[in-house]
């Protein structure tokens, strides 16, 4: 498995999560409303969040993202592997009370340029809830290309979800 390395911005510092970032993370992952986007419902406890952040079973790599300014956690990033190595998905959750300051914009690209120009990736995709505006916004806003709508292709805690693939090649990133 590849290294999660430090990843800098000129505000952001992203560094691999370690169990202990659950308390700060905890606010937003155990908001419903927060958690409308993920696959599975929010928390209940600090402990199953715990559990689902460091299963040794998950094969992705995630990043935790502090703000210089004031050391405070600000967003989690994941980078998770496909059978292609060069190839590779993303996701992202800003806290609560960061979003709308241009954490995921800021954090999402260092972790693009990382996997493209560190990792020699080729393509890097994300796969969004056709009803999570804010996420396809950010895709666009960072050059991704939408590829695929699967249609009520995810069963989760909302029921059936439409799915959108949004792509982006190495040779697409212009940052």
């Amino acid at each position: 498995m590849l290294d999660t390395g430090l990843i800098e911005t000129e505000k952001y510092l992203l560094r691999k999560l370690e169990p202990e970032d659950t308390s700060a993370l905890f606010g937003t992952f155990s908001s419903e409303k927060e958690c409308r986007f993920l696959s599975r419902p929010h928390f209940e406890s600090e402990a199953e969040l715990r559990f689902w952040l460091t299963d040794p079973e998950w094969n992705g790599r995630s990043w935790i993202a502090i703000d210089k300014a004031d050391d405070a956690i600000v967003g989690r990033f994941v980078a998770v592997p496909t059978s292609d190595n060069q190839v590779t998905e993303l996701g992202y959750v800003t806290l609560s009370d960061h979003q709308a300051k241009g954490v995921a914009s800021a954090c999402t690209a260092a972790l693009i340029s990382h996997l493209f120009e560190r990792e020699n990736h080729r393509r890097v995709f994300a796969e969004i809830d056709s009803k999570n505006l804010a996420s396809i916004a950010l895709a666009k806003r960072l050059g991704f290309t939408r590829e695929a709508c699967l249609r009520e292709h995810e069963l989760t805690h909302n029921g059936l979800c439409d799915m959108l693939i949004f792509g982006l090649l190495r040779h697409e990133w212009n940052r």
